[in-house]
């Protein structure tokens, strides 16, 4: 399985999360409970986030911090910038 097929897989399973999330608000379910799913929800986006975030420091910026110059730069800002929108949300 390719790191492609894992973040698919993942993604499909938040996505069954997030449909599970919308009928228990329209069944109106125990709050706790829908804050809960909503909880695991975001650690599994979090999770995906964080492995594409290493993915692309590993290879992208890498690649790009060997090669040197503005791109290495422009990749290395890139991922800065990626990790503190990360750390905000």
């Amino acid at each position: 399985m390719t790191a492609k097929d894992d973040y698919l897989k993942r993604l499909r399973r938040i996505e069954g999360q997030s449909r599970g999330l919308q009928r228990m608000v329209e069944e109106e379910k125990y709050c706790i409970d829908i804050l809960t799913q909503v909880s695991a929800m975001t650690k599994a986006l979090q999770a995906v986030a964080m492995g594409l975030l290493e993915d692309h420091i590993s290879h992208c910026v890498v690649d790009a911090a060997v090669a040197g110059g503005p791109e290495a730069e422009a990749k290395i800002k890139e991922a800065t910038d990626a990790i503190a929108r990360l750390v905000r949300s």
